[in-house]
């Protein structure tokens, strides 16, 4: 098992598991290793201090017990990823009208509740500008929704 430090073209940093380069090669060729920030297939090897020289040996009795930290890992991951996506489903959709409905909310005009929708860049800027806090979703968190 090889583990490799990697980065998106956003510079979202994970780490990601291979039975080997080839592996790993393959994978990042055909576009299946993404980043799970930002779901961009863009990915780089970023140097790492993970250096391992030879093989440890664990006592039979101890490998049997100890976890495989990958496992848990993608577990959290997943776990994370499920959440987020109940979060953003249960937001309210008003689509093109989010810039509005969110100064609405913001202003106490109507009850404040979850909202998602789409904004130009310029609708989003002025939201910024009067300190309206929201954010970007990354399409992989929205994907299935529509």
């Amino acid at each position: 098992m090889i583990v490799y430090e990697l980065a998106c073209a956003h510079s979202h940093r994970f780490e990601g598991w291979f039975a080997s380069a080839d592996d790993y090669e393959r994978q990042r060729q055909s576009t299946m290793i993404r980043c799970p920030v930002c779901d961009d297939a863009g990915i780089e090897r970023r140097p790492s201090a993970n250096v391992q020289v030879g093989r440890a040996t664990v006592p039979a009795a101890a490998a049997e017990v100890e976890p495989k930290p990958n496992n848990i890992a993608v577990s959290g991951q997943a776990e994370l990823l499920k959440k987020l996506r109940q979060l953003v489903s249960g937001a309210d959709d008003v689509g093109v009208a989010f810039a509005d409905e969110a100064r609405k909310i913001h202003y106490e005009e109507v009850p404040q509740r979850s909202i998602r929708g789409q904004a130009t860049s310029d609708e989003a800027e002025e939201l910024r500008d009067e300190g309206i806090d929201f954010m970007s979703l990354p399409s992989f968190l929205t994907r299935d929704l529509q």
